[in-house]
């Protein structure tokens, strides 16, 4: 079985701990940019005491266009994030997307995660679990839109099989005809029955894919991050930026910095609520 919780920069995230958030920019625009965020999130995170784990890609290598920005690279990327968790004591995470980056990534960061088109990918899964295996870290498995909850078991046994139990699996949304996502609340507690923890992607959810880029509805994040912890959410992954409207990727569906607090403050309400109606039941 994999281990429920797991420990993310000696946090416990899992049922019945603290909601533990992912926040950060899509994207790695520039150093200046991400220790600016990183700086009003770990100042965040401290004042309203919860757990939080800094994400930015290195590399965004899924864009619908070839002359979208992409980052900064492999090598450049980690510097920064190295950068981040030794300024600002936060752990952090990034999406690998080859086998063959796992190594270096896993040297920085705390979870690798593994994007929702890739989760089927065998070699891909199976270096993620090794990479971090020796260095207690967790991989975070982002459900396919095209995949059935109950059938991400077989991501959870390659990582385990690959030598690392500790396995996240996140919720980001179904594929529901052209240009649209809709969002499951069924799939959170059948992802829990596979054994590990859940997180909620909120941004990444209210995608509206289609077209020359990404459209996406960020008014609806705060809606439906309150649904999934209802639902019983371990973490919340968010994007954020301070004008995501000028934002080089993803831009229409994160939330603006300023929000942020509020967003953790109304969802860890929300968990604690549902931490008291267990413990009552």
């Amino acid at each position: 079985m994999p281990n429920n919780p797991v420990m993310i920069g000696g946090s416990p995230c899992g049922p019945g701990h603290p909601l533990v958030f992912i926040a950060g920019p899509c994207v790695i625009e520039s150093e200046e940019m991400i220790l600016e965020i990183a700086d009003h999130l770990a100042n965040t995170a401290s004042q309203m005491e919860v757990p939080l784990v800094f994400k930015a890609s290195f590399d965004k290598a899924n864009r619908t266009s070839i002359h979208s920005f992409r980052g900064p690279g492999l090598e450049r990327g980690m510097e920064i994030l190295a950068k981040v968790k030794e300024r600002f004591g936060l752990p952090v995470t990034t999406d690998v997307h080859e086998a063959g980056q796992c190594e270096a990534v896993a040297e920085v960061c705390d979870i690798l995660q593994i994007p929702a088109f890739l989760a089927r990918q065998t070699d891909l899964v199976s270096a993620a679990a090794r990479a971090t295996a020796s260095k207690g870290g967790v991989v975070n498995v982002k459900k396919p839109q095209f995949v059935a909850p109950e059938d991400m078991v077989h991501v959870v046994r390659k990582t385990e099989e690959s030598g690392n139990s500790n396995v996240m699996l996140t919720e980001r949304g179904t594929t529901f005809g052209y240009g649209r996502l809709v969002n499951d609340m069924q799939c959170i507690p059948v992802m829990h029955k596979l054994g590990t923890p859940v997180c909620f992607d909120a941004t990444h959810s209210v995608q509206m894919p289609g077209g020359s880029t990404t459209g996406g509805r960020r008014e609806m994040v705060f809606p439906l991050a309150r649904a999934a912890v209802a639902c019983g959410a371990d973490a919340v992954f968010f994007e954020t930026h301070p004008n995501p409207d000028e934002a080089k990727s993803d831009g229409p569906n994160q939330v603006y910095l300023k929000d942020a607090a509020r967003l953790i403050g109304q969802l860890r309400q929300v968990r604690r609520l549902m931490l008291e109606f267990e413990t009552a039941n």
